[in-house]
Protein backbone atom coordinates (compact mmCIF):
# COMPACT_ATOMS: atom_id res chain seq x y z
CA UNK A 1 0.00 0.00 0.00
CA UNK A 2 1.17 3.60 -1.17
CA UNK A 3 1.10 5.60 2.02
CA UNK A 4 1.75 9.88 1.38
CA UNK A 5 2.03 11.42 4.83
CA UNK A 6 1.14 15.36 5.34
CA UNK A 7 3.53 16.89 8.17
CA UNK A 8 5.85 13.83 7.84
CA UNK A 9 8.41 15.75 9.94
CA UNK A 10 6.95 15.98 12.96
CA UNK A 11 8.36 13.70 15.41
CA UNK A 12 5.63 11.60 15.45
CA UNK A 13 4.56 11.81 12.00
CA UNK A 14 8.17 10.79 11.16
CA UNK A 15 8.53 7.87 13.85
CA UNK A 16 5.14 6.93 11.93
CA UNK A 17 6.51 6.85 8.38
CA UNK A 18 9.69 4.49 9.55
CA UNK A 19 7.18 2.35 11.25
CA UNK A 20 5.26 2.40 7.98
CA UNK A 21 8.24 1.76 5.79
CA UNK A 22 9.26 -1.39 8.63
CA UNK A 23 5.78 -2.92 7.52
CA UNK A 24 6.05 -3.01 4.13
CA UNK A 25 4.06 -0.27 3.16
CA UNK A 26 5.52 2.22 0.55
CA UNK A 27 5.52 5.66 2.22
CA UNK A 28 5.94 9.31 0.80
CA UNK A 29 5.62 12.23 2.62
CA UNK A 30 5.59 16.44 2.89
CA UNK A 31 5.90 19.25 5.38
CA UNK A 32 6.02 22.83 5.32
CA UNK A 33 9.44 22.25 6.21
CA UNK A 34 11.77 19.43 5.25
CA UNK A 35 14.82 19.41 7.75
CA UNK A 36 17.29 17.15 9.77
CA UNK A 37 17.58 15.29 11.32
CA UNK A 38 14.36 13.44 10.74
CA UNK A 39 14.31 14.27 7.08
CA UNK A 40 18.02 12.67 7.27
CA UNK A 41 16.44 9.30 8.88
CA UNK A 42 13.50 9.06 6.05
CA UNK A 43 15.57 9.61 3.42
CA UNK A 44 17.96 7.46 4.80
CA UNK A 45 14.90 4.60 4.35
CA UNK A 46 14.50 5.40 0.72
CA UNK A 47 10.91 7.93 2.07
CA UNK A 48 10.71 9.87 -0.76
CA UNK A 49 10.11 13.87 0.89
CA UNK A 50 7.87 16.61 -1.17
CA UNK A 51 8.73 20.49 0.55
CA UNK A 52 5.27 22.04 0.89
CA UNK A 53 1.46 21.14 0.65
CA UNK A 54 0.84 21.85 -3.43
CA UNK A 55 -2.42 20.28 -4.43
CA UNK A 56 -0.60 18.52 -7.30
CA UNK A 57 0.51 15.69 -4.59
CA UNK A 58 -2.58 13.83 -5.24
CA UNK A 59 -1.27 13.01 -8.64
CA UNK A 60 0.96 10.57 -6.61
CA UNK A 61 -2.26 8.47 -6.57
CA UNK A 62 -1.50 7.07 -2.74
CA UNK A 63 -4.09 4.48 -1.28
CA UNK A 64 -4.07 6.72 1.34
CA UNK A 65 -3.58 9.73 2.84
CA UNK A 66 -2.57 10.41 6.88
CA UNK A 67 -2.95 13.78 8.00
CA UNK A 68 -0.80 14.91 10.81
CA UNK A 69 -2.00 17.55 13.82
CA UNK A 70 0.00 20.41 11.85
CA UNK A 71 -2.49 19.97 8.71
CA UNK A 72 -5.73 22.60 8.85
CA UNK A 73 -8.32 23.40 6.71
CA UNK A 74 -7.18 26.08 4.04
CA UNK A 75 -4.27 23.49 3.55
CA UNK A 76 -3.97 22.99 -0.31
CA UNK A 77 -2.99 19.82 -0.86
CA UNK A 78 -6.00 18.65 2.15
CA UNK A 79 -8.32 21.05 0.16
CA UNK A 80 -7.59 18.88 -2.96
CA UNK A 81 -8.30 15.21 -1.23
CA UNK A 82 -11.70 16.67 0.29
CA UNK A 83 -12.89 18.14 -2.95
CA UNK A 84 -11.96 14.77 -4.81
CA UNK A 85 -12.87 12.44 -1.70
CA UNK A 86 -9.89 10.85 -1.51
CA UNK A 87 -9.58 8.24 1.78
CA UNK A 88 -7.31 10.07 4.44
CA UNK A 89 -7.36 8.82 7.73
CA UNK A 90 -5.06 10.59 11.24
CA UNK A 91 -1.73 9.26 11.77
CA UNK A 92 -2.88 7.81 15.52
CA UNK A 93 -6.06 6.07 14.07
CA UNK A 94 -3.79 4.56 11.36
CA UNK A 95 -1.36 3.49 13.74
CA UNK A 96 -3.68 2.18 16.05
CA UNK A 97 -5.87 -0.08 13.44
CA UNK A 98 -2.85 -1.16 11.42
CA UNK A 99 0.51 -2.02 13.92
CA UNK A 100 -0.73 -1.54 17.67
CA UNK A 101 -3.67 -4.63 17.04
CA UNK A 102 -2.60 -7.57 18.52
CA UNK A 103 1.01 -5.64 20.52
CA UNK A 104 1.11 -5.17 24.12
CA UNK A 105 1.13 -1.54 24.10
CA UNK A 106 2.52 0.29 26.95
CA UNK A 107 1.92 3.79 26.73
CA UNK A 108 3.48 6.31 28.82
CA UNK A 109 0.67 9.55 29.35
CA UNK A 110 1.18 12.46 31.59
CA UNK A 111 2.29 16.37 31.24
CA UNK A 112 5.74 15.77 31.74
CA UNK A 113 8.55 12.93 31.09
CA UNK A 114 6.67 11.09 28.70
CA UNK A 115 9.85 11.12 26.07
CA UNK A 116 12.39 10.33 29.35
CA UNK A 117 9.99 7.62 30.76
CA UNK A 118 9.23 6.03 27.85
CA UNK A 119 12.65 5.90 26.36
CA UNK A 120 13.79 4.41 29.85
CA UNK A 121 11.08 2.34 29.66
CA UNK A 122 11.73 0.78 26.15
CA UNK A 123 15.72 0.40 26.88
CA UNK A 124 14.30 -1.86 30.22
CA UNK A 125 13.13 -4.21 27.48
CA UNK A 126 15.53 -4.05 25.21
CA UNK A 127 18.67 -4.71 27.81
CA UNK A 128 15.94 -7.82 28.94
CA UNK A 129 16.16 -9.11 25.18
CA UNK A 130 12.22 -8.22 24.56
CA UNK A 131 13.57 -6.29 21.85
CA UNK A 132 10.49 -3.90 21.73
CA UNK A 133 8.97 -1.76 19.08
CA UNK A 134 8.23 1.53 20.13
CA UNK A 135 7.69 5.17 18.84
CA UNK A 136 9.22 7.91 20.66
CA UNK A 137 9.24 11.68 20.89
CA UNK A 138 12.99 11.80 21.39
CA UNK A 139 15.76 9.79 20.57
CA UNK A 140 17.51 7.90 23.42
CA UNK A 141 21.20 7.12 23.49
CA UNK A 142 20.84 3.68 24.08
CA UNK A 143 18.04 3.07 20.83
CA UNK A 144 19.65 5.35 18.98
CA UNK A 145 16.50 6.00 16.69
CA UNK A 146 13.15 7.31 17.77
CA UNK A 147 10.97 4.50 16.16
CA UNK A 148 11.18 0.73 15.74
CA UNK A 149 8.93 -2.05 14.57
CA UNK A 150 9.34 -5.82 13.92
CA UNK A 151 6.35 -7.26 12.96
CA UNK A 152 7.53 -10.12 15.28
CA UNK A 153 7.63 -9.15 17.87
CA UNK A 154 4.77 -8.22 20.81
CA UNK A 155 5.26 -5.30 22.90
CA UNK A 156 4.99 -1.93 21.74
CA UNK A 157 6.12 1.12 24.22
CA UNK A 158 4.67 4.48 22.79
CA UNK A 159 4.91 7.95 24.08
CA UNK A 160 1.41 8.84 24.39
CA UNK A 161 0.34 12.71 23.95
CA UNK A 162 -2.81 14.12 25.26
CA UNK A 163 -2.37 16.53 22.24
CA UNK A 164 -5.47 16.30 19.79
CA UNK A 165 -5.55 13.89 16.44
CA UNK A 166 -6.05 15.90 13.42
CA UNK A 167 -8.25 19.03 12.85
CA UNK A 168 -11.15 16.47 11.84
CA UNK A 169 -10.27 14.09 15.48
CA UNK A 170 -10.31 16.67 18.64
CA UNK A 171 -9.83 13.68 20.48
CA UNK A 172 -6.71 12.85 22.68
CA UNK A 173 -4.19 11.10 19.92
CA UNK A 174 -3.61 8.29 23.07
CA UNK A 175 -6.91 7.40 22.94
CA UNK A 176 -6.54 5.48 19.38
CA UNK A 177 -4.08 3.31 21.15
CA UNK A 178 -5.63 0.77 23.46
CA UNK A 179 -2.88 -0.04 25.92
CA UNK A 180 -2.77 -2.56 28.31
CA UNK A 181 0.06 -1.16 30.23
CA UNK A 182 -0.71 2.59 30.96
CA UNK A 183 1.73 4.99 32.40
CA UNK A 184 -0.33 8.62 34.00
CA UNK A 185 3.23 10.47 35.14
CA UNK A 186 1.90 13.17 36.36
CA UNK A 187 -1.82 15.80 35.02
CA UNK A 188 -0.80 18.94 35.05
CA UNK A 189 -3.00 22.29 32.36
CA UNK A 190 -1.07 22.54 29.33
CA UNK A 191 -1.77 23.08 25.98
CA UNK A 192 -3.47 25.72 27.07
CA UNK A 193 -4.58 26.73 22.37
CA UNK A 194 -6.90 23.25 22.82
CA UNK A 195 -7.79 23.23 26.42
CA UNK A 196 -10.18 25.13 27.95
CA UNK A 197 -8.80 23.90 31.37
CA UNK A 198 -7.72 21.09 33.86
CA UNK A 199 -10.68 19.37 33.65
CA UNK A 200 -10.72 19.32 30.09
CA UNK A 201 -7.62 17.28 30.29
CA UNK A 202 -8.84 15.23 32.94
CA UNK A 203 -11.79 13.92 30.47
CA UNK A 204 -9.52 13.06 27.63
CA UNK A 205 -7.42 11.07 30.73
CA UNK A 206 -10.46 9.62 31.72
CA UNK A 207 -11.50 8.31 27.77
CA UNK A 208 -7.38 6.70 28.01
CA UNK A 209 -8.44 4.87 30.93
CA UNK A 210 -11.71 3.54 29.88
CA UNK A 211 -10.16 1.78 26.98
CA UNK A 212 -7.44 -0.33 29.13
CA UNK A 213 -8.56 -4.10 29.80
CA UNK A 214 -9.14 -5.13 33.32
CA UNK A 215 -6.02 -7.49 33.23
CA UNK A 216 -4.02 -4.08 32.20
CA UNK A 217 -2.01 -2.19 34.43
CA UNK A 218 -2.11 1.66 35.58
CA UNK A 219 1.08 2.68 36.97
CA UNK A 220 0.70 6.14 38.47
CA UNK A 221 2.30 8.90 41.36
CA UNK A 222 0.71 8.07 44.70
CA UNK A 223 0.06 11.84 45.30
CA UNK A 224 -2.02 13.45 42.49
CA UNK A 225 -5.09 14.65 43.06
CA UNK A 226 -5.96 15.45 39.23
CA UNK A 227 -5.21 11.85 38.46
CA UNK A 228 -7.33 11.02 41.98
CA UNK A 229 -10.56 12.60 40.05
CA UNK A 230 -9.65 10.99 36.52
CA UNK A 231 -9.99 7.26 38.33
CA UNK A 232 -12.66 8.22 40.30
CA UNK A 233 -15.14 8.57 37.03
CA UNK A 234 -14.33 5.00 36.89
CA UNK A 235 -11.18 2.38 36.67
CA UNK A 236 -11.38 -1.09 35.40
CA UNK A 237 -7.58 -2.47 35.93
CA UNK A 238 -4.97 -3.21 38.61
CA UNK A 239 -3.02 0.10 39.85
CA UNK A 240 0.12 0.38 40.75
CA UNK A 241 1.66 2.94 42.46
CA UNK A 242 5.38 5.23 42.60
CA UNK A 243 6.54 8.24 45.02
CA UNK A 244 6.73 8.38 48.54
CA UNK A 245 3.73 6.55 49.78
CA UNK A 246 3.44 4.83 46.58
CA UNK A 247 4.26 0.82 46.09
CA UNK A 248 7.72 1.56 44.03
CA UNK A 249 9.51 4.52 46.37
CA UNK A 250 12.99 5.94 45.55
CA UNK A 251 15.05 6.67 48.24
CA UNK A 252 18.07 8.81 47.49
CA UNK A 253 21.62 7.28 48.02
CA UNK A 254 25.01 9.49 49.98
CA UNK A 255 25.72 10.70 46.37
CA UNK A 256 23.32 12.24 43.74
CA UNK A 257 24.34 9.04 40.91
CA UNK A 258 22.74 6.56 43.32
CA UNK A 259 19.49 6.01 44.70
CA UNK A 260 18.35 2.86 46.56
CA UNK A 261 14.78 1.25 45.38
CA UNK A 262 12.26 0.11 47.52
CA UNK A 263 9.23 -2.19 46.47
CA UNK A 264 6.32 -3.32 47.73
CA UNK A 265 8.23 -2.31 51.53
CA UNK A 266 11.09 -4.28 50.95
CA UNK A 267 15.03 -3.11 49.45
CA UNK A 268 14.97 -4.04 45.65
CA UNK A 269 18.52 -3.09 44.65
CA UNK A 270 20.13 0.57 43.57
CA UNK A 271 20.56 2.51 40.58
CA UNK A 272 23.73 4.11 39.70
CA UNK A 273 23.63 6.51 36.94
CA UNK A 274 24.55 10.09 35.97
CA UNK A 275 21.40 11.59 35.56
CA UNK A 276 19.39 14.39 37.98
CA UNK A 277 16.79 15.28 40.14
CA UNK A 278 14.01 13.90 41.58
CA UNK A 279 11.55 13.98 38.24
CA UNK A 280 14.03 10.93 37.30
CA UNK A 281 14.07 9.17 39.87
CA UNK A 282 9.90 9.02 39.05
CA UNK A 283 10.29 8.74 35.95
CA UNK A 284 12.35 5.85 36.32
CA UNK A 285 9.64 3.83 39.23
CA UNK A 286 7.58 3.94 36.51
CA UNK A 287 9.29 2.40 34.01
CA UNK A 288 10.17 -0.59 36.31
CA UNK A 289 6.36 -0.93 37.61
CA UNK A 290 5.57 -0.97 33.65
CA UNK A 291 7.99 -3.49 32.48
CA UNK A 292 7.35 -5.65 35.78
CA UNK A 293 3.58 -6.24 34.08
CA UNK A 294 5.36 -7.86 31.19
CA UNK A 295 7.43 -9.99 32.90
CA UNK A 296 10.97 -8.11 33.20
CA UNK A 297 12.14 -8.98 36.52
CA UNK A 298 12.90 -5.72 38.63
CA UNK A 299 16.63 -6.55 39.29
CA UNK A 300 17.25 -6.69 35.61
CA UNK A 301 15.71 -3.55 35.50
CA UNK A 302 17.25 -1.93 37.78
CA UNK A 303 20.44 -3.07 35.85
CA UNK A 304 19.07 -1.79 32.95
CA UNK A 305 18.38 1.82 34.42
CA UNK A 306 21.90 1.99 35.71
CA UNK A 307 23.39 1.09 31.88
CA UNK A 308 20.81 4.10 30.61
CA UNK A 309 22.79 6.37 28.54
CA UNK A 310 19.88 9.33 29.19
CA UNK A 311 18.14 11.44 26.20
CA UNK A 312 18.97 13.75 23.66
CA UNK A 313 17.70 17.30 24.81
CA UNK A 314 17.42 16.28 28.14
CA UNK A 315 19.89 17.73 30.28
CA UNK A 316 22.38 17.13 27.57
CA UNK A 317 25.81 18.70 27.79
CA UNK A 318 26.33 20.45 24.57
CA UNK A 319 29.75 21.49 25.26
CA UNK A 320 32.04 22.59 27.32
CA UNK A 321 34.55 26.28 26.78
CA UNK A 322 36.53 27.67 29.13
CA UNK A 323 35.07 25.71 32.00
CA UNK A 324 31.67 26.77 31.19
CA UNK A 325 29.28 24.12 30.66
CA UNK A 326 26.27 24.42 27.88
CA UNK A 327 23.45 22.61 27.97
CA UNK A 328 20.27 21.76 26.58
CA UNK A 329 16.43 20.85 27.97
CA UNK A 330 13.63 20.39 26.91
CA UNK A 331 12.27 21.83 29.69
CA UNK A 332 9.12 24.29 28.48
CA UNK A 333 6.73 24.11 31.19
CA UNK A 334 6.97 25.62 34.86
CA UNK A 335 6.94 22.95 36.57
CA UNK A 336 9.72 21.03 34.72
CA UNK A 337 11.74 23.80 34.31
CA UNK A 338 11.66 24.37 38.00
CA UNK A 339 12.88 20.42 38.43
CA UNK A 340 15.26 20.40 35.73
CA UNK A 341 16.80 23.61 37.68
CA UNK A 342 16.43 21.85 41.14
CA UNK A 343 18.17 18.64 39.58
CA UNK A 344 21.12 20.90 38.66
CA UNK A 345 21.47 22.69 41.26
CA UNK A 346 21.84 19.58 43.90
CA UNK A 347 24.60 18.57 41.55
CA UNK A 348 26.06 21.24 41.47
CA UNK A 349 25.91 22.36 45.28
CA UNK A 350 25.60 26.25 46.16
CA UNK A 351 29.02 27.53 45.02
CA UNK A 352 28.56 27.25 41.26
CA UNK A 353 26.52 29.61 39.39
CA UNK A 354 23.36 28.69 36.90
CA UNK A 355 22.49 30.68 34.22
CA UNK A 356 19.18 30.07 32.98
CA UNK A 357 18.18 30.69 29.57
CA UNK A 358 14.20 30.26 28.07
CA UNK A 359 12.34 30.43 25.25
CA UNK A 360 8.79 30.50 26.27
CA UNK A 361 7.88 28.57 23.21
CA UNK A 362 4.91 26.34 23.55
CA UNK A 363 1.62 28.11 22.76
CA UNK A 364 0.67 27.76 26.17
CA UNK A 365 3.18 29.87 27.57
CA UNK A 366 4.12 32.20 24.70
CA UNK A 367 -0.31 33.08 25.42
CA UNK A 368 0.85 33.25 29.15
CA UNK A 369 -1.64 31.58 31.14
CA UNK A 370 1.43 30.44 32.97
CA UNK A 371 3.85 33.04 32.83
CA UNK A 372 2.71 34.29 36.31
CA UNK A 373 4.57 30.56 37.82
CA UNK A 374 7.62 31.64 36.06
CA UNK A 375 9.79 33.97 38.39
CA UNK A 376 9.20 30.61 41.47
CA UNK A 377 10.35 27.97 38.75
CA UNK A 378 13.42 30.06 38.10
CA UNK A 379 14.70 30.74 41.84
CA UNK A 380 17.47 28.05 41.64
CA UNK A 381 19.24 30.35 38.98
CA UNK A 382 21.90 33.12 39.63
CA UNK A 383 20.83 34.84 36.74
CA UNK A 384 18.06 34.18 34.13
CA UNK A 385 17.68 35.67 30.18
CA UNK A 386 14.34 35.61 28.92
CA UNK A 387 13.90 35.12 25.32
CA UNK A 388 11.24 36.48 24.10
CA UNK A 389 9.92 37.64 20.18
CA UNK A 390 7.92 40.80 20.01
CA UNK A 391 6.24 40.15 16.53
CA UNK A 392 6.27 36.99 14.12
CA UNK A 393 5.72 33.28 14.54
CA UNK A 394 6.84 33.15 18.11
CA UNK A 395 5.91 36.51 19.64
CA UNK A 396 4.45 36.50 23.24
CA UNK A 397 1.29 37.70 24.18
CA UNK A 398 2.83 39.01 27.60
CA UNK A 399 6.08 41.20 28.66
CA UNK A 400 8.54 39.24 30.11
CA UNK A 401 10.43 42.46 31.97
CA UNK A 402 7.04 43.18 33.67
CA UNK A 403 6.46 38.78 34.64
CA UNK A 404 10.27 38.40 35.36
CA UNK A 405 10.42 41.81 37.46
CA UNK A 406 10.28 39.77 40.93
CA UNK A 407 13.77 38.33 39.75
CA UNK A 408 15.32 41.63 40.15
CA UNK A 409 18.43 42.47 38.22
CA UNK A 410 19.14 38.77 37.73
CA UNK A 411 16.69 38.28 35.19
CA UNK A 412 16.49 39.62 31.68
CA UNK A 413 14.39 39.92 28.59
CA UNK A 414 16.19 40.10 24.67
CA UNK A 415 14.15 40.21 21.58
CA UNK A 416 17.20 39.80 19.61
CA UNK A 417 18.70 36.53 19.17
CA UNK A 418 22.15 37.51 18.68
CA UNK A 419 21.95 40.36 21.60
CA UNK A 420 20.89 37.84 23.59
CA UNK A 421 24.31 35.52 23.13
CA UNK A 422 25.93 38.01 23.66
CA UNK A 423 24.27 39.15 26.82
CA UNK A 424 24.80 35.45 28.26
CA UNK A 425 28.83 35.46 26.41
CA UNK A 426 29.40 38.65 28.43
CA UNK A 427 28.19 37.11 31.87
CA UNK A 428 29.26 33.82 32.17
CA UNK A 429 32.60 33.02 33.85
CA UNK A 430 34.52 29.97 34.60
CA UNK A 431 32.57 27.11 36.34
CA UNK A 432 29.49 28.42 35.56
CA UNK A 433 26.53 26.08 34.06
CA UNK A 434 24.24 27.80 31.12
CA UNK A 435 21.15 25.72 30.83
CA UNK A 436 19.09 26.59 27.90
CA UNK A 437 15.66 25.52 28.02
CA UNK A 438 13.11 25.22 25.28
CA UNK A 439 10.58 22.60 23.47
CA UNK A 440 12.15 24.00 19.79
CA UNK A 441 15.47 24.45 18.34
CA UNK A 442 15.56 28.16 19.70
CA UNK A 443 16.91 29.23 16.49
CA UNK A 444 20.22 27.07 17.21
CA UNK A 445 21.48 29.04 20.52
CA UNK A 446 23.17 26.25 21.74
CA UNK A 447 26.14 26.02 19.00
CA UNK A 448 26.14 30.11 19.01
CA UNK A 449 26.57 30.15 22.40
CA UNK A 450 29.38 27.70 22.20
CA UNK A 451 30.99 29.66 19.09
CA UNK A 452 31.10 33.24 20.99
CA UNK A 453 32.67 31.30 24.41
CA UNK A 454 35.62 30.35 22.32
CA UNK A 455 38.71 31.94 23.43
Amino acid sequence: MHLHILGICGTFMGGLALIARAAGHTVTGCDAGVYPPMSTQLEEQGIRLIEGFDASQTDLKPDLFIIGNVVTRGNPLMEAILDQGLRYTSGPQWLGEEILQGQHVLAVAGTHGKTTTSSMLAWILEHAGLAPNFLIGGIATDLKVSARYQSGQKQFVIEADEYDTAFFDKRSKFVHYRPRTAILNNLEFDHADIFSDLTAIETQFHHLVRTIPSQGRIVRPANCESLDRVLARGCWSTVQTFGEQGQWQAHPGEHASHFDVIHNGALAGTVTWDLTGAHNRMNALAALAAADHVGVSVQAGLEALSAFGGVKRRMELRGTVRDIKVYDDFAHHPTAIATTLQGLRKQLGSQQRILAVIEPRSNTMKLGVMAARLPDALKEADLTFCFGASAGKHALGWNPQVILAPLGESASSYDDLDKLVDAISLSARPGDSILIMSNGSFGGIHQKLIDRLQP
